[in-house]
């Protein structure tokens, strides 16, 4: 519903600046900086309309590629917050069983949580790391 209004008003809008354009047609004098010509007003405001437009939805696209990499970014975040919520779980389960735990999250091998430790150095049970 609220595109549907905002495309009604978008389209009056558009209305009163053409009803506006066609009013004044008389020939005005535009300077370029380094010349100066007579062009019919109509099209003076017919091309200050349609640039205003199109910088507005170049900024609009702009926000919203910035937006999209902002999502992204918080979504990689979740997933790497939520492997960590597995991992802590995982440990937690461990040390309540009392076993060793392998981490999801660890690449080296590192036991985790339970009451018995393994010394990867020594060989032994029970060293504390």
């Amino acid at each position: 519903m609220k595109t549907q209004w905002f495309l009604i008003l978008a389209l009056l809008f558009a209305l009163v600046i053409a009803i506006f354009a066609v009013i004044n047609v008389e020939p005005v004098g535009v300077n370029f900086l380094y010349k100066t010509t007579q062009i019919p007003l109509i099209l003076v405001i017919l091309a200050s309309a349609l640039l205003s437009g199109l910088m507005v939805g170049m900024f609009g696209i702009i926000r919203i590629f910035r937006l999209q990499r902002t999502i992204r970014s918080l979504e990689k975040q979740v997933a790497e917050l939520k492997l960590e919520i597995v991992a802590g779980e995982e440990a937690a389960a461990g040390a309540a069983l009392g076993t060793p735990v392998y981490s999801a999250a660890d690449n080296d091998g590192e036991l985790r949580g339970g009451s018995s430790q393994f010394d990867r150095e020594s060989g032994k049970a029970g060293a504390n790391s």
